[in-house]
Parts: structure tokens; sequence; C-alpha cells
């Protein structure tokens, strides 16, 4: 019962209501049942147009949606400990408003327990975020929009214990360079895993589900024909491998968003910036447009340090507002071939990528972090997403120049 906190139920009145147990409750028996449940469950009902019952789930929190989303990615371990009342002290103090928080991080971690023992991610759940009932009350008392980041289809845990879910090399499953195995995007029992976990998150109160690693590993199409794996329903399409990966990756977001809709969340899908200067990133499913048409937010991960010689900038790390101009003018291209597009809300880079070499990079700090800002709000791009893999992000920072 603890897991169910209050439901909107938005409709005429019918025959059936969902019990807690998740069951259909007879006619006859709903006033008992409501009556039992009159703590736990808040119940209205208003006609719809189309005279069909809609539920809308209530945690019991309220959060507004800010002037402008203008936010810092949090670790379960910052969101669980110390570094967590430096973070809230640094919103309180700037004109940052939201928190991106792991709550299923790059290798399959769930980063809290589960309250139900019997829960199907009890096993994975790590006591990272110890009391999740209570960061996310002191984040609506500041007035902190909170988001969910669940990483999906990079998940060395999963494809550890299902191995059938994953790649298989020789008799092994497969790891990337950094030792990260990946799951994948072709069958339907790894998306409800993940939107499970998602499900969860919303009752918990996020406003906000963010997917990331919605995709097949970088390089996929040079091991597509030779890694064992299950291509599930979209073996017999009559399209090609690329086509069948990015119908795949753009099917997973569209039904995630189906199946949270009666939460009340908006949902967010994390890309890599230069999926939008292509037609499609076919080798590892990503096809901006595409999956842009199924998400309320899309946020693109434009770091300067991640490009190459793009838009005929040779080294994009030492220009960070030029590389974001010219982004922020082809996403916006882009975004406006929509019929509905969704809010463009980039992640950008506060951290120094010394990795590139001499020459290659420069130190980021306060002026090349307001840089990059300042690209976006000239292009007419007013949200945002600061991203410190450590969650020590830059001071003095100017965030609404």
């Amino acid at each position: 019962m603890n897991a169910i906190k209050r439901m909107a139920l938005i409709g005429i009145a019918f025959a059936g209501v969902i019990s807690t147990s998740g069951g259909p409750v007879q006619a006859e028996e709903t006033p008992t049942v409501l009556n039992h449940q009159k703590n736990q469950l808040a119940l209205t009902a208003k006609s719809l147009p189309d005279g069909m019952a809609r539920f809308v789930y209530d945690s019991g929190l309220t959060f507004t949606y800010p002037d402008a989303v203008r936010g810092i990615y949090v670790t379960g371990h910052s969101a669980g400990g110390s570094n967590f009342n430096k973070l809230v002290n640094l919103l309180d103090r700037t004109e940052l408003n939201a928190m991106v928080i792991d709550i299923k991080d790059d290798w399959g971690n769930v980063t809290y327990q589960p309250e139900d023992p019997k829960s199907a991610y009890a096993g994975i759940g790590k006591n990272y975020i110890k009391e999740p009932a209570e960061m996310l009350k002191e984040l609506e008392k500041k007035k902190i929009y909170p988001v969910a980041r669940i990483v999906v289809f990079k998940d060395s845990i999963l494809s550890k214990q299902k191995p059938e879910l994953s790649y298989v090399d020789g008799k092994a499953v497969w790891k990337n360079g950094r030792g990260e195995s990946f799951v994948n995007p072709f069958l339907k029992e790894v998306w409800d895993y993940n939107v499970g976990i998602a499900i969860e998150a919303a009752k918990m109160g996020f406003q906000e589900i963010q997917f990331d690693y919605v995709r097949f590993p970088e390089g996929f199409e040079t091991r597509d024909s030779t890694l064992k794996y299950d291509m599930g329903e979209y073996k017999d399409l009559k399209i090609d491998n690329n086509q069948k990966r990015v119908k795949a990756v753009t099917d997973f977001v569209s039904y995630a968003r189906e199946k949270l809709k009666p939460y009340g969340v908006k949902v967010s899908v994390d890309i890599f910036g230069y999926s939008a200067t292509l037609p499609e990133a076919p080798g590892i499913g990503q096809n901006f447009s595409k999956i842009s048409e199924n998400v309320d937010v899309i946020s693109s991960m434009i770091y300067p340090s991640h490009w190459t010689s793009y838009f005929g900038i040779a080294k994009p790390d030492l220009e960070p507002y030029k590389l974001v101009q010219e982004y922020a003018k082809l996403e916006n291209k882009k975004l406006a071939e929509l019929e509905t597009p969704p809010t463009s809300r980039p992640w950008i880079q506060d951290f120094t990528a010394s990795y590139l070499g001499a020459g290659n990079y420069k130190k980021y700090g306060k002026a090349e972090v307001e840089a990059q800002i300042k690209a976006l709000k000239d292009n007419g791009i007013d949200e945002y997403l600061l991203w410190n893999a450590g969650n020590h992000y830059t001071p003095n920072v100017d965030y609404a120049p």
C-alpha cells in the first residue's frame, strides 16, 4: 500500500475501477473499497468529450514547471550523500532550477532500494539514495524540478543476468572498450524492464523521465553480422538492418511515452548531437526527427569537446560559443520541420576535456559555460542542462545571461 499514494480519476462514471492489487473491482463493491481506501486514493470525476476514462497518478507532491528548465546532472551518490545539500544550495542562490538525478545508472543499477522487497528491481537496488521520498520532499520545498534519468540500453547488469537479452560474441556477452555491455533494443522484454523503472520513478514524484542511451552501441553497424542476438518481431520486416535499428529505437520511445501517460510525467530523451546533422544515424538507430516526434523534450548532447571538425570549426572545444551557435541553428531548422516539435533542452559542457591533448582543449570555467548559454539564448533556446560527471559545477556563473 505504501507504493500507492493517490490517484486522480478523470472520466465518466463506469462499472469497474482499479483496485490496489491491480485487479478489477466489481461495481457493487466500489463504495466499500473506496471507503476503506480513502486515505490512499483520491478520486474525482469529470466528463471528457470522448467519454473515455483516464487515470492520472498523483504522487502527493506538487511541482510547477519552471519558466525554463536550467538544470544540473546529479548522480545517485550525490543525491543520497553530503553533496546533495551543496547542490541544493547552488540552485537556491542561482538561476538554476532543476536536477536530473540518476535512478538507473550507466551500469544498470537502480540507485535506491525499492520499498517492496518483491519488486522486480529489488535485486539491483543500491542504497545510494537512502530516502528518495525525503529527497523529493526537499526538492518540492525548494521548488526544484525533478527529472529521473534512466539509462536504457547500456546495462552491464541485465546483460550479465540474461545474456539472451544482449549480444553474444563467441560464448561471452560482448563488451565495448570500456568494459560496458548493452542490452538489445529489438526486444520488448528489455523495453518493459526499463519502463517499469520509469513508472516507479513517476510514482515517487519525479515530474519527468529522461531516457539516456536510447540506442545501439556505437559502431554497431560493423558488428551486426558478427554478434549473435535476437531481432524479435523485427526479424522478418522487409527493410534493411539499418532501418530495423532506427525503427526499434523509435518504437521504444513511442511505447514508453504511451505507457507513462497515466502518470502525468513528461518524457525526454538524450541524443547524440551529431544525430541532428544527419538524415539519421542508422548504426546506433537514432533518427533525430523521429525521436523528437515522440517526446516532450529533446536533449542533444552538444558538448564542444565531443565534436571533431564540424561546422567548419577545426577545434570545437576551443570555441564553445561558435560550436553551440552553429548547432542551435541546425537544430532549429530540423525542429521547425515537425508538426509538434518538442522543447529543446541541450546538454552543455561544464568540465575540462584534457584528454583531447595539448592545443585541442581549454580549461572550462565561468566564461566557457556562459558562452554556451548565450549561444543557445541568441538562437531562441532558453532551456539547458549542465553536465559534470563528478557534479562539481563552476562557481559564479550567470545562468541567465
